[in-house]
């Protein structure tokens, strides 16, 4: 097996060749679907994983140590002047390892962010989120709490997203821990943990508990239930195919889950007003684009303050792959920014 060093050392000297060349090396032409073209970086790391074995093929613990082994080779460093901690939050759900980020400037108003990572409810670990929780912090000025949730099908729903609840509550009591406000958290994720945080804000508006300070949510799944247009456009799109995103429900989901359930399709909930304001950004080239981009318009229209964002170019996943793709780590810096306007506006 080659050294991921050298992998990812090779990877990069090709992704920094001209666009045009990298489109001419990954298939010969623009990729050009739903009124999108997609970003030429993207569109070679596609094409080289048609070469790969597919994921579906595989039990989960297999998948995670391939993705483990990708992720080595697609992040970028940490960001400089942001101090890490792991740690155990002591929950009355029991222990949840969570690691904490804090900015050497941080602001002492701004709140904690609670923050659940990617990979389906199956894949992935602190590990996916930690570059990106890393932008976060220093560009809010804020601490961020990156939660380590049970994964299935070892903990199927709904028990990553219990894990969440229980965490956020901690962090809302603990926040003067990270340096936050006394009570002030806010929460966020992407893929299944920006539903984990769509859902947690609904769940504290049903036990009438105060809201988040904000949400933020990137390439949610909001509906497990329904079919939208970009679930076709892109079937067939990398890294999220919707073969892949079916082969994460079949594990996550429990045999007598109910699609339309509000806490698997938060877009489902009757009720929509009093949430915490949002921000919620979407890939274009994702089977879940619509979802995002329908959840936005739902919590607009029951008056929640909403600020979207679609990223046309680039794909699902994108907050992991800002060590090769220049337009994800610009994508992930304008996220929060835009973040740090809901802290100081």
């Amino acid at each position: 097996m080659a050294d991921p060093a050298i992998e990812r050392a090779i990877l990069r000297r090709v992704l920094s060749l001209p666009r045009p060349i990298l489109r001419l090396i990954a298939g010969g032409g623009a990729v050009y679907a739903g009124g999108r073209t997609l970003d030429p970086r993207f569109q070679f790391l596609a094409q080289q994983a048609v070469t790969a074995p597919p994921l579906v093929g595989q039990t989960p613990a297999e998948a995670r140590l391939r993705v483990e082994r990708v992720l080595k080779m697609i992040a970028a460093a940490p960001e400089p002047g942001v101090a890490a901690e792991d740690l155990t939050l002591e929950t009355a759900g029991g222990p949840i390892a969570a690691r904490a980020y804090r900015p050497a400037d941080q602001d002492p108003q701004a709140p904690l962010l609670v923050y659940a990572h990617q990979g389906g409810g199956v894949l992935c670990d602190l590990t996916v989120a930690h570059v990106f929780c890393t932008i976060l912090a220093k560009t809010l000025r804020a601490p961020v709490l990156s939660v380590d949730y049970r994964l299935a099908p070892e903990h199927r729903f709904p028990a990553g997203l219990q894990d969440m609840l229980d965490a956020f509550r901690w962090a809302r009591e603990h926040a003067p821990r990270f340096g936050a406000p006394t009570g002030a958290a806010a929460v966020g994720g992407d893929c299944i943990g920006a539903t984990f945080a769509a859902v947690l804000c609904q769940e504290l508006k049903r036990q009438g508990e105060p809201q988040p300070a904000f949400q933020l949510l990137i390439y949610p799944l909001t509906d497990v239930a329904s079919e939208t247009p970009s679930m076709a456009t892109y079937a067939d799109a990398y890294p999220l195919s919707r073969r892949l995103l079916e082969w994460f429900l079949g594990h996550y989901l429990p045999p007598d889950g109910d699609p339309a359930d509000s806490r698997l399709s938060p877009i489902k909930a009757e009720e929509l007003s009093g949430l915490a304001p949002a921000i919620i950004a979407t890939a274009g080239y994702d089977p879940l684009l619509h979802q995002g981009e329908a959840y936005a318009r739902r919590l607009r229209a029951a008056g929640t303050p909403v600020l979207y964002r679609c990223y046309d170019g680039l794909a699902h996943g994108f907050t992991a792959f800002t060590g090769v793709v220049t337009a994800a780590d610009a994508a992930c810096r304008e996220i929060a920014g835009l973040t740090r306007g809901l802290i100081r506006p």
